[in-house]
């Protein structure tokens, strides 16, 4: 038996490979589905079954492309609806992998079609659970995505999670080993451990949510304390899943067709096309094309561009380092926008030689920072509500990217003003969507929080986040 966590750093996504006498599952797949086939064939292995633990929202699963693609079973537990061909299994049934069986554990809460699966090696005996979304390391997912759908509430979810987890996988051995759907920096829970695979007896000991002493009533309060809005990519991916979607092929073929500057500037204007610069945010402050929307590679870049974009219709233009076009659209797949209609040929190199007008963000470092500090400018700060509450720049308004486009009033008109995050990257994605709007008063702080407290710059008295959230 092999079990290989296959795990996707910018979607904090763990899919799974588990292979037994020449049979394969995959649990959970991304998108591209060309590296589990080229896994399966290094083994001399057939993919047997494809496992769902529930109706992602924040990634587009693989899981239509590789069942036309190898002939696999796609496996759902209960209460599962799909358009294309699946398994729905009973709570409790078993297949048959080579030596090994896999047992669905219905544990609806997180959503109600949500599944555990449990492995048991050859001899039957329990070995691990790929847990999804119901249970991950440090916390559990959260209850609110799928309200609308199960037409309960989130505290009526968190219940059942309650059950399920008290019912299905507590019981389990302490030796269980736990492989998640998702690790730290995902949006489908609040407090994720950095690990990606633990037992479930250290789980029982560290996850607030297994307490073995916790009552309903304070699992309830405390699973859905503190969850911020979901991004309003999460029910498109969701339908996406449910209904199927465009080979990544076909996204591929469409999405790389480079275009002269003429014909780009054409595209963006007959189109509607957001054009997405993904380069270096270093890169972008020297030149871009105006309003273009920065969001770089080198972050995480596909929940970014969910939660900023949000439609997955929209059309998209983009310019990308060289080589790097297929990556992009690629990780642009993974969460659904399949509508890039190619890229800028030359990049932004061929937009200044073809005469077009190029915009700049001013960007200056954390000395330079300091010593305009003493005039009493504006700061705002673009990281989350925890970050800023944990420890800030003196004075600084807190006004955070994911909600950027409601505090756009308190920007303002004429007044330079100053922009920060953490470490640079959020900061310029702000810059970026403020320039669109047309507010072009503003300096970006370069390298961030970090760099402004070596500067010496008076920031609050830190707080620990773990006070915080008691």
């Amino acid at each position: 038996m092999k079990i290989e966590q296959i795990y996707t750093g910018c979607l904090a996504q763990g899919a799974y490979y588990i292979e037994s006498e020449g049979e394969v599952a995959i649990v959970d797949p991304l998108r591209e589905v060309k590296p589990y086939i080229k896994r399966a064939e290094e083994d001399n292995a057939q993919i047997k079954y494809i496992f769902e633990t529930h109706f992602h929202a924040d990634f587009v699963s693989g899981h239509v492309t590789l069942a036309k693609e190898t002939g696999a079973t796609i496996i759902y537990g209960p209460n599962a609806n799909t358009a294309f061909d699946a398994t729905i299994a009973e709570d409790g049934q078993e297949f048959v992998l080579g030596k090994v069986t896999i047992k669905v554990l219905h544990t609806p809460g997180h959503t109600m079609e949500s599944t555990t699966f449990l492995l048991k090696d050859e001899n039957g005996k329990d070995h691990a659970i790929f847990s999804g979304d119901t249970l991950f390391l440090g916390d559990v997912g959260r209850p609110d995505l799928a309200q609308k759908a199960a037409d309960m509430t989130q505290e009526e979810l968190a219940g059942t999670l309650y059950d399920s987890l008290r019912n299905k996988i507590m019981p389990l051995a302490d030796d269980v080993i736990v492989y998640p759907a998702h690790g730290a920096g995902s949006a489908c829970g609040k407090n994720m451990m950095k690990e990606t695979v633990d037992t479930l007896g250290n789980q029982k000991k560290m996850n607030y949510a297994l307490r073995a002493n916790m009552t309903r009533e304070e699992f309830i309060k405390e699973v859905t304390d503190g969850l911020l809005p979901p991004p309003q990519y999460f029910p498109l991916n969701v339908k996406m899943n449910k209904e199927g979607y465009e080979d990544i092929d076909t996204v591929l073929k469409r999405g790389t067709q480079s275009l002269s500057a003429e014909a780009f500037e054409a595209a963006a204007n007959e189109t509607g096309a957001v054009v997405l610069d993904v380069r270096h945010q270093d890169d972008f402050a020297k030149g871009h094309i105006p309003r273009s929307i920065f969001i770089g590679l080198g972050g995480s870049f596909a929940p970014w561009v969910g939660a900023l974009i949000a439609d997955v219709e929209q059309p998209i233009l983009l310019v990308a380092p060289e080589g790097k076009e297929e990556e992009t659209i690629t990780r642009l797949s993974r969460v659904g926008f399949d509508r890039t209609l190619g890229y800028l040929k030359g990049g932004v190199e061929a937009w200044k030689n073809a005469g077009k007008e190029i915009d700049t963000v001013e960007s200056i470092n954390a000395g330079v920072f300091k010593q305009r500090l003493a005039e009493k400018v504006p700061v705002f700060d673009v990281r989350k509500e925890s970050e800023f509450a944990a420890e800030h720049v003196e004075d600084a308004m807190l006004t955070p990217l994911d909600f950027l486009n409601d505090h756009l009033a308190e920007f303002p008109e004429e007044k330079t003003f100053y922009v920060h995050c953490a470490g640079g990257y959020r900061s310029m994605i702000a810059a970026s969507i403020l320039k669109s709007r047309g507010i072009h008063n503003l300096v970006d702080v370069a390298g961030g929080f970090k760099a402004i407290k070596e500067a010496g710059i008076p920031v609050t008295d830190f707080v620990c986040p773990t006070t915080l959230k008691k």
